[in-house]
């Protein structure tokens, strides 16, 4: 999508420079100092507008990267809660003693705190 800036902008360039080289030729300085003016003014709200749809763009980008790093994390969540769950089913000793390690170790974490 382009930015209505950019649209205008372009409009204002081309005018300023059809009324710059209307001036030129009639020789009215006036005309061609105000027809620079006005092409200045329309590269600049171009320019403005190139600015507004890069940063959309770019945003639109981020969005997507994140919509994608969501989806990847719920589904390494996923994959990994049930291979834990496969090994607790496996070897429940096993498990439960990690387990309790485990606890000890936050338990001694916390209490130092």
């Amino acid at each position: 999508m382009v930015d209505t800036d950019r649209m205008t902008g372009a409009a204002k360039e081309i005018g300023g420079k059809v009324q710059g080289a209307v001036g030129d030729l009639t020789g009215s300085k006036n005309e061609s100092v105000e027809g620079r003016f006005r092409e200045a003014q329309g590269t600049a709200e171009n320019l403005y507008g190139q600015a507004k749809d890069a940063v959309r763009h770019a945003a639109d980008e981020v969005s997507e990267y994140a919509e994608d790093a969501y989806g990847q994390g719920r589904r390494y969540i996923r994959e990994g809660s049930r291979d834990v769950g496969g090994y607790v089913s496996e070897a429940p000793g096993t498990s439960l003693l990690v387990a309790a390690a485990i606890g000890f170790g936050l338990g001694l974490l916390v209490s130092r705190l």
